[in-house]
């Protein structure tokens, strides 16, 4: 017995429909080839009424095949997975990166092996004592000039180098919170990634609601999600949204024990409660952001909240907390503002909120993220032990620490030529604004530089305080040795180093984070590489597997054009050439 009569007709017109979708799918994606975040599109098919068939006409209802294909939906390739790791990646990276720009700001005054900075300043003091060591040229006005010449280099130098520090912890803090900036800072680039990805998930919920899947939008928020990952470590979840998750009672629907039988909201139930099925409704997604707390446990922060509370409330916002680093009148001192750090909010104006420090030990900070990189050259001061971070902090501390031992030598030296030891009247260096020496305010006392007072020539020879110096910018200090001629001076420890040695460990340190902090970049961008990669082999689109399959969903089309015209010709045979009364 013949099937169905039309029944054929349709499933090579499904099968046609199917695979000219197949190739418009085909055609869009070559088309978007070279799109910035495009993913490569495909077609979901199910066999049409495998299970349920419902002919009259069926000659063995056993055998149900035959029916065609649906067409179920348009979909994306895309590995959740893939972009999970993707974008943890993604923020370490940009830690990494946001600290070497740091690092590089602070190399322009503070490596010494390319410039002749600081630690040849100290050289040339040391030279010129060498030169005034000598009867000759104690007494010698010029060989004094040279001196207060060398010195006065070197403290330019060391202003120079703190008012450098000072002005780029400045623009560290204006890149976090976008101040004095031509372009947004991290604070307003994360609230506006944070409003785009709320409202596209709004938009993108509506949309699938009414049957259309906005694939282009849904790609527009992946790329806004791998962005957001530069800034902080996030991590990215699917959910049904509080209508259609959960689970729900029926009065009267009990089991065998008399309880209230709990219902999935998606399921879908027949008129005797039984489920015969799940419901369609899209998912909403959810962006978490990761932090670690006071104890080391990795807590999570919703700052996207799917479509939940509508446009405008289902997303939170980002502020800086801590006023910005300043500089004095002279632009050399930097008047250092509250500690820094970082608040979330959510939803945004509301009242959840979690701050964000650059204190491990503190409450909360980050792991990764281009944030964490400024909080921690903001606030980091490399006391925290041999793993901590040496930040802007360090850097002005060490050279203040110089500043104020070499002045305190100095003047102790100078005061003991001058047979008032003990005292601060024949100092030769000085603060330029009356407060404790620096880095920022050293500068030659105004009495040396108008002659009140010189270098002293009390003790048993005229060259004495000129040895005592000269001594002084050889000793390493603390001073080891108990026979020293040299004043004692509180306070004065330079890690066992000399003055210019003391620069030249600075100069190491910052040379070793910047080379461990560049191979470490690296390896990330490697391996961040190699994420993107097999992302792209996954979700871009490839023109050897598009052609291919542009050949195969030809091929099919053509098949099912041909079927149809079999089937018509079978027809034809039965209606015309069959069942002819008086044959």
């Amino acid at each position: 017995m013949l099937r169905a009569t039309f029944a054929g007709f349709s499933t090579a017109l499904s099968a046609m429909q199917s695979n000219q979708k197949r190739l418009d799918i085909t055609g869009q994606n070559l088309a978007n080839m070279n799109t910035v975040g495009y993913t490569r599109q495909r077609l979901e098919t199910s066999s049409l009424n495998y299970t349920n068939p419902v002919s009259k006409y069926m000659c063995s209802p056993d055998l149900t095949v035959g029916f065609g294909v649906s067409m179920d939906r348009i979909s994306q390739v895309r590995d959740p997975y893939l972009d999970a790791q993707y974008r943890t990646q993604m923020s370490k990276a940009s830690y990494k990166d946001a600290f070497q720009t740091s690092l590089d700001s602070l190399a322009d005054v503070l490596d010494e092996s390319t410039i002749d900075g600081i630690t040849a300043a100290f050289n040339n003091i040391q030279s010129t004592l060498t030169s005034i060591h000598d009867n000759a040229n104690v007494n010698d006005a010029v060989f004094e000039s040279e001196l207060r010449s060398r010195m006065q280099a070197l403290t330019n130098l060391l202003n120079e180098a703190a008012g450098h520090i000072a002005k780029a912890e400045q623009a560290e803090y204006e890149r976090l919170d976008g101040t004095n900036q031509s372009e947004n800072g991290a604070m307003q680039e994360v609230n506006d990634l944070l409003r785009q990805i709320g409202d596209l998930n709004v938009q993108i919920k509506r949309n699938q609601v009414l049957g259309q899947p906005s694939l282009e939008l849904m790609d527009e928020r992946n790329m806004l999600l791998d962005t957001l990952s530069s800034y902080i470590p996030i991590e990215v979840s699917y959910f049904k949204d509080a209508e259609h998750s959960g689970f729900y009672t029926i009065p009267g629907v009990t089991d065998a024990a008399g309880n209230l039988i709990q219902f999935d909201k998606m399921d879908e139930l027949d008129k005797n409660y039984n489920v015969i099925g799940k419901k369609e409704w899209p998912d909403d997604l959810k962006v978490e952001m990761l932090y670690t707390d006071a104890n080391g446990v990795t807590q999570r922060f919703t700052l996207v909240n799917g479509s939940e509370g509508g446009l405008g409330n289902n997303y939170g916002q980002m502020s800086v907390n801590g006023n910005r680093p300043s500089l004095d009148a002279d632009e050399y001192d930097d008047n250092a503002g509250d500690a820094i750090t970082t608040s979330f909010t959510f939803p945004k104006g509301g009242t959840n909120s979690v701050t964000i420090s650059a204190d491990k030990n503190g409450p909360n900070h980050f792991n990764s993220g281009s944030i964490q990189a400024s909080l921690d050259m903001l606030e980091k001061t490399g006391n925290g032990g041999i793993n901590d971070i040496h930040g802007y902090e360090y850097y002005n501390d060490q050279l203040d620490t110089l500043a104020k031992a070499f002045a305190g030598m100095m003047n102790a030296i100078n005061n003991k030529g001058n047979g008032a030891a003990g005292g601060n009247q024949y100092d030769i260096l000085a603060s330029r604004n009356g407060n404790d020496i620096t880095a920022g305010n050293i500068t030659i006392a105004a009495d040396w530089i108008n002659g009140t007072i010189s270098i002293g020539k009390g003790g048993d020879n005229i060259t004495d305080t000129v040895t005592d110096m000269l001594e002084a910018m050889k000793k390493t200090y603390p001073d080891p040795s108990a026979n020293s001629n040299l004043p004692a001076v509180p306070g004065m420890n330079l890690g066992n180093n000399t003055f210019a040695n003391f620069m030249n460990h600075v100069s190491t340190t910052l040379a070793n984070d910047s080379l461990n902090n560049t191979m470490s970049l690296k390896s990330s961008v490697t391996v961040l590489n190699g994420l993107q990669d097999s992302r792209d082999s996954v979700s871009g689109v490839s023109l050897d597997e598009e052609a291919s399959n542009m050949m195969t969903y030809m091929s099919a089309y053509n098949a099912a054009a041909r079927l149809m015209t079999a089937l018509d010709e079978a027809l034809n045979t039965l209606i015309n050439n069959t069942g002819l009364v008086g044959r």
